[in-house]
């Protein structure tokens, strides 16, 4: 639907906050317009004294319009001064304020909740963000360099008119812009709907194309790249039906335009004549006032498109500060305190969980895990083993009962101190799209060389890393692609090595390596949880037979719990998953 009066109020009261930092250079800015404004208004008053003079007294033509003449021309060198001091003046003050928002959007992005951003699509939203930061440019450039002139310079040209001539000159220029804006606004209102229409289909052709890209190589698995395309080309059609009638509607109103300015225009031309005519004008004034409704009417001209540009701005900004308005799911407590040299002791008490109200995932979930010690959570997938690892990031709320390090609830805490006090190697390690140094000290910026060197043998990477070409300055590609699983997977852990927390998560942190490198990593796993409080999930089992403690999951609960030795003599649940890892591994060595 098209963005309504009190949205596009709302979005522009929004935006106050930001223009108040800059009100000083905004003033002045402001000020500069007024100067170019009266600069540009005198210019048809001087030329209608050169016109008089040189039509009444032709004999002193070369003395007295010549100080008018470099009058005229100081006029128009100072309206051309006082705009470009004016466009100088404001630059900071656009280019500020689009800073400001687009540092707070990305904050904002950051700080909302991972549910937020498992639901989101990022093409969309990088769409919505690209056209909001670049419609605040364009808002503040057709207020100041538009709208606001063309407002001072209607009253100026009305208040000469009213004073020096027959009102009604003022009056048909008056009510010709009164209708035009009326219609302007009218018009565009309607069409509105257009290029609200043009705006989701092109963020949802957007969001097709970056999620066709991102899956590659999926792609290319299964052959569809025509598929690809038809579904592109789908998005792609609905955004041109929608740019079609944007532009024919644009189209119908710049002609309502013109025809109301060539109404306007006549009637005022054809009474500055009949006062030539009847002697009650001079040749100057018929001048001036051509001159004046063409300084008028040629800015009036641009202020359908110009209103239509503003309301399509405040369209994309209002869908940009939607984003803004959303609250963040996790916060920080008014009294949160740091989390301060935690030793790792980590308890979860009584924790009941569910993601969404119609399906329970954790079920009166007890287990501590003492400084120093490691505890695995094994079971089949989907038994809510990898959400400890997420409740315990606090990455969201958990319904009843409470996560202590330290005996503080993480609730208590802030944040930022919780994550710094956590490492994790996750089962899908993500890489960004640059060098495998800038990856591995991601950890800790600011490491040397030596330190992440350090942390890429123990993760069993440093050998492999400098047989590349480009040694630790070798890309890595988007999300890794140019590495194979575990090769992301070591780095993942050399970047978790590097970070050195008290706590340690590795989420089937050896899943994406083959047996050889699975034995190597888990001895720098082994290391390192003797180093560090940790907590394991694991399918292979073999990688966690040395935990001090395992918790089997079953649909949420803890159906089993103890060392390797005890849950083999219970012979449950525990021991079958065990013999049938055995026997896989048997096949596979017979095979």
């Amino acid at each position: 639907m098209p963005s309504t009066t009190r949205q596009d109020w709302r979005t522009i009261r929004s935006l106050l906050p930001y223009l108040w930092d800059y009100r000083y250079r905004a003033g002045l800015a402001i000020s500069s317009l007024i100067l170019a404004k009266l600069a540009n208004v005198s210019v048809p008053l001087i030329l209608k004294e050169i016109v008089d003079t040189l039509d009444q007294n032709r004999e002193i033509a070369l003395v007295l319009p010549l100080s008018l003449l470099v009058g005229y021309g100081l006029m128009r060198a100072g309206s051309a001064l006082f705009n470009e001091l004016r466009d100088a003046i404001f630059a900071k003050v656009r280019h500020g304020i689009v800073r400001e928002i687009s540092i707070n959007f990305m904050e904002h992005l950051h700080n909302l909740s991972l549910r937020f951003h498992l639901d989101r699509k990022t093409g969309g939203i990088t769409r919505d963000m690209e056209r909001g930061t670049r419609s605040i440019s364009s808002l503040f450039n057709m207020l100041l360099f538009n709208i606001i002139p063309t407002l001072i310079e209607v009253i100026l040209i009305a208040v000469i008119l009213l004073a020096n001539y027959n009102p009604w000159f003022a009056i048909v220029t008056f009510g010709t812009v009164v209708i035009y804006i009326s219609a302007t606004f009218m018009v565009t209102n309607w069409r509105m709907k257009f290029r609200v229409a043009m705006n989701k289909r092109d963020s949802a052709a957007s969001v097709r194309a970056v999620d066709s890209l991102i899956n590659y190589e999926t792609v290319k698995y299964f052959g569809n790249e025509q598929y690809e395309l038809d579904q592109y080309n789908e998005q792609m059609c609905s955004w041109e039906e929608a740019a079609v009638k944007s532009q024919t509607s644009m189209s119908a109103l710049n002609f309502i335009q013109a025809f109301i300015i060539a109404i306007g225009v006549t009637i005022t031309m054809v009474m500055a004549g009949e006062g030539v005519v009847s002697g009650e004008m001079s040749l100057g004034d018929l001048v001036l006032v051509n001159t004046f409704l063409l300084q008028l009417f040629i800015p009036l001209g641009f202020l359908g498109m110009v209103y239509s540009q503003i309301k399509h701005a405040l369209s994309d900004i209002d869908m940009m500060f939607q984003l803004l308005d959303k609250k963040p799911e996790i916060v920080d407590s008014v009294d949160a305190t740091e989390l301060i040299n935690p030793n790792g002791d980590i308890e979860f008490k009584n924790i009941n969980f569910s993601y969404n109200p119609d399906r329970q995932i954790l079920r009166n979930i007890n287990f501590t895990i003492p400084p120093g010690k490691k505890v695995a959570v094994v079971g089949e997938s989907g038994s809510g083993k990898s959400t400890l690892a997420r409740l315990i990031f606090r990455f969201y709320e958990i319904n009843t009962g409470t996560i202590s390090i330290n005996g503080y609830d993480i609730k208590k805490v802030t944040q930022q101190s919780l994550r710094a006090a956590i490492g994790i190697v996750p089962q899908d390690s993500v890489l960004f799209n640059h060098t495998i140094l800038y990856n591995i000290e991601y950890a800790k910026p600011g490491a040397s060389q030596q330190e992440v060197e350090e942390a890429a043998k123990m993760a069993n990477i440093h050998n492999f890393i400098t047989s590349l070409p480009q040694g630790y300055n070798s890309t890595v590609g988007e999300r890794g692609l140019k590495l194979s699983g575990g090769e992301k997977q070591r780095i993942a852990i050399a970047r978790a090595i590097l970070k050195n927390p008290p706590i340690m998560v590795f989420d089937e942190a050896t899943s994406s390596l083959d047996s050889a490198a699975e034995q190597i990593i888990n001895k720098s796993l082994k290391k390192i949880s003797t180093q560090h409080t940790t907590l394991v999930i694991a399918h292979r089992l073999s990688t966690i037979a040395d935990a001090d403690e395992i918790l089997v999951m079953h649909k949420g609960s803890i159906v089993e719990r103890g060392n390797h030795s005890q849950l083999l003599e219970l012979g449950e649940r525990y021991s079958t998953m065990w013999q049938l890892q055995q026997d896989k591994i048997n096949d596979t060595i017979n095979y």
